[in-house]
């Protein structure tokens, strides 16, 4: 068997992650074609691409929440981004996207943790340089086009005083040794990191909101749910959460897991910043991202025009094609892509080219709406307020604009 890592602060393997083994070892659940089919039949409409071709592809109580949902009952969602650079890349941006989405079709409300305080205890980053790497981040979340009505940014060391009754009540029901069974920590790292979990798990419970839900109730707090989408590698935080919510009353929170989307370098590991050459950023201009998409990009395809003709690529390890998994939503088109790359029909270049242009699209398009996000914006989204449970789905949903000038 070969050897794979995958924690919140490592993955790396030789070959392809073996998300199966996940599965067994974290002992989630595959999200399932029944899954799927509940979930559209819930919001009346399809579900995202990326459910329906395994990108999310594992889940933990996902019933419960159609439950509640289907029965009127309340639940939100809460994902986070830990901001390690200014600059966020095509990774970064799949939870958001997927959390939109996931905001659209339910009318929910979303929380967003940008985990400051985690970089600076594991980065080496200046504890000011990580506070306004979140503010940046913040501009790039919020031109995804959440609803400002129904979306609350927070960072942790500004947010600390409200979180912090939930973060002693996990922590003093976290032991030690869990925490070094769970996380890997030895007596060289420092206690800030031990106590971190703590901090990641607190959103997973209403009553650390008490201003978006309107009340302190417990009584009230203890019946919202709560859905975290994510990356794979993060479970373990909410593992441990999940053991404690019984203990705190709480409803376990839920989770819908995504693959890494691979560094440009191939297989076995997730796109990294901090490693040149495997990443296309939000920030990077069309001719960036045209060069590292024909420089680094790995392809399956074979070594000569004659032996692609007569083999095909091996689509396993091609990059630009999962790639193209991941942003050509068009099902129709993408089937026509594998079969003719797959076949021998289609070179290396051309798959290339088709991709270069849908990120190319992608990224500008996401450059011209952070040109319009104010900070202005950032500290309305960034304001503990009030929201309604669920959007009323007969009224459409407040852009940026019509909120600002609402609150002008």
């Amino acid at each position: 068997m070969t050897e794979q890592i995958v924690t919140p602060w490592e993955v790396s393997g030789e070959g392809e992650i073996d998300y199966d083994r996940l599965i067994k070892d974290f002992g989630s659940n595959r999200i399932s074609n029944e899954l799927i089919a509940r979930i559209e039949s819930a919001i009346g409409t399809k579900a995202h691409p990326w459910l329906k071709r395994g990108i999310f592809f594992s889940e933990r109580d996902m019933n419960q929440i159609l439950a509640s949902y289907e029965k009127g009952e309340p639940f939100y969602v809460y994902t986070g981004r830990g901001p390690s650079s200014e600059a966020l890349h095509l990774g970064h941006m799949i939870p958001f996207t997927f959390t939109k989405w996931l905001q659209d079709a339910f009318g929910c409300i979303v929380v967003i943790q940008l985990t400051d305080d985690e970089k600076f205890l594991w980065k080496d980053l200046k504890f000011d340089e990580a506070r306004r790497f979140a503010l940046e981040n913040a501009k790039d979340i919020i031109a995804c086009g959440f609803s400002p009505e129904r979306t609350f940014i927070f960072r942790d060391t500004d947010y600390i005083h409200t979180m912090y009754p939930n973060i002693i009540k996990i922590a003093r029901l976290t032991t030690t040794s869990t925490a070094r069974a769970v996380f890997g920590f030895t007596n060289s790292d420092n206690i800030g990191k031990h106590v971190f979990p703590a901090i990641q798990a607190a959103p997973s419970f209403a009553s650390t909101f008490p201003k978006i839900f309107g009340t302190t109730d417990e009584t009230v707090l203890r019946k919202i749910r709560c859905l975290i989408p994510c990356a794979i590698d993060q479970d373990p935080y909410f593992r441990v959460t999940r053991d404690i919510a019984k203990r705190m009353k709480y409803p376990k929170p839920s989770l819908l897991h995504a693959q890494f989307l691979p560094s440009l370098h191939g297989a076995g590991s997730k796109m990294s910043a901090s490693v040149g050459g495997t990443s296309i950023f939000m920030t990077d201009s069309k001719k960036q991202i045209k060069k590292k998409i024909n420089k680094y990009a790995f392809s399956g395809g074979r070594a000569t025009v004659e032996e692609q003709r007569e083999l095909g690529a091996d689509l396993k390890v091609d990059v630009p094609f999962h790639y193209l998994c991941y942003f050509l939503h068009d099902d129709v088109e993408l089937e026509r892509i594998r079969k003719d790359y797959s076949e021998g029909r289609m070179l290396t270049g051309e798959v290339k080219a088709i991709l270069i242009k849908i990120l190319q699209d992608l990224v500008m398009e996401h450059q011209e709406k952070r040109k319009d996000v104010t900070d202005k914006d950032v500290e309305l989204f960034m304001t503990p307020r009030y929201m309604e449970v669920y959007e009323k789905k007969s009224e459409p949903i407040a852009t940026v604009e019509e909120t600002r000038e609402g609150k002008e």
